[in-house]
């Protein structure tokens, strides 16, 4: 697994942020802010691209490629592939995303309003072309042997992505896929979801009674998937085991989530994983600390789970803030180490739960928790849901 984010780079320091119930909010810095009343995120400050990308010169990527190709690297080297390994075999890349490269796209449109359409020229010449999150990976790795798929399904682009790669390796198409998702901080969407009134002025506090919204972020996160055969063949160390996953799209508001539906979609990722809602542990919620969010994702839980029996339900947005098409892949990775690792990270900046939303959430400080079933929701704007459910490796117990 790899992991860019806010609270720590790598997988290895990614999970002593969870556990740590570490904060990534600060002011926003990497574009101009005046004019906004607040302007905190969770923006990467300590990310060099030279440390991470070796075959591609970093100023030919956007911002979101590079996290695309830092996290794929750092993926690769957590499972033990080597370049041989890569391209010997054929490979899916499947990355998830929001945005894309929309931060040119803001550079892009400032240059020209402040001098002229000619002042695009230098920014455009040489770069991989916008939203090729997935191809800049391909040609970073130096792949012949691969499919490159980038899927623009928006905050659940993760999940959807994870799923892709699940279902390559399950038809026996391959037996690898490097799969996730990625987006930068860009003017564009920080502004959409201000004027929509759901930027916090200071932290997000998902469930809480007294949440404001979300904090705008990046990041990526890449999650190396493999067949249990070849994995054993090549003796690899198992992180756990992809057990089902389940999508739809509702089409019923462009912002509004629907209860039935996101209801639906988890019954459908349990029916495929072969897991009853009883033997879920634990529920990563896509949780974004908005009123609309957390009241209706927690209803549909409670509509599949009933409700004495609902899992602790967490949202690590709460640390790293909403990264958009990076968020359920990191959610998918911090889902992964709970399970090896044996805890529930925390929903910070908790002080009072709303009763409309009733649920666990493990506030402020990591719990220790043997766990067998962790499901990850992911849901996106015009109703496009994902949720993978993920479950403890049985075999070797390394």
């Amino acid at each position: 697994m790899g992991a860019v984010s806010g609270i720590g780079l790598g997988v290895t320091e990614f999970g002593r942020g969870l556990r740590a119930g570490r904060s990534a909010a600060k002011p926003i810095t990497v574009f101009d802010t005046r004019g906004f009343d607040h302007a905190i995120g969770c923006e990467i400050t300590d990310f060099v691209p030279e440390d991470w990308i070796s075959n591609t010169p970093p100023e030919r990527l956007g911002r979101a490629s590079q996290f695309s190709v830092a996290a794929a690297r750092m993926a690769v080297g957590d499972a033990g592939l080597t370049d041989r390994d890569l391209r010997s075999r054929p490979t899916l890349i499947a990355i998830g995303t929001t945005d894309g490269e929309s931060r040119d796209l803001d550079q892009l449109a400032e240059m020209q309003v402040r001098a002229g359409p000619g002042s695009m020229d230098a920014v455009v010449a040489g770069r991989v072309p916008a939203g090729k999150l997935s191809a800049s990976v391909a040609l970073d790795l130096g792949l012949r042997r691969v499919e490159v798929v980038t899927l623009p399904t928006a905050c659940a682009a993760g999940n959807y992505a994870i799923g892709y790669g699940c279902d390559a390796i399950r038809f026996g198409d391959l037996s690898l896929a490097l799969c996730g998702g990625a987006d930068a901080l860009c003017l564009k969407t920080f502004a959409g979801f201000y004027r929509l009134g759901t930027i916090a002025p200071e932290r997000c506090q998902p469930f809480d009674k007294n949440r404001k919204g979300i904090l705008t972020a990046e990041g990526a996160g890449v999650l190396v998937l493999e067949s249990l055969e070849s994995a054993l063949r090549r003796d690899a160390r198992i992180y756990a085991e992809v057990l089902g996953y389940g999508l739809n799209c509702d089409a019923y508001h462009q912002v509004a989530p629907n209860e039935e539906s996101v209801a639906r979609c988890m019954s459908l990722a349990l029916e495929d994983a072969g897991v009853r809602p009883a033997e879920v542990d634990l529920i990563s919620a896509h949780g974004t600390g908005t009123k609309a969010n957390d009241i209706t994702e927690a209803a549909a839980i409670r509509r599949v789970f009933g409700t004495a029996t609902v899992p602790r339900t967490v949202s690590i947005k709460s640390m790293i803030g909403h990264s958009m098409g990076a968020a359920s892949a990191l959610a998918s990775i911090a889902c992964t180490l709970a399970i090896t690792e044996g805890f529930i990270p925390p929903t910070i900046n908790h002080v009072e739960t709303d009763p409309e939303c009733g649920l666990d959430c493990v506030p402020n400080h990591a719990v220790d928790a043997d766990l067998a079933v962790v499901q990850n929701n992911g849901l996106a704007f015009g109703g496009n849901n994902a949720v993978v459910v993920f479950g403890r490796y049985e075999g070797d117990p390394r």
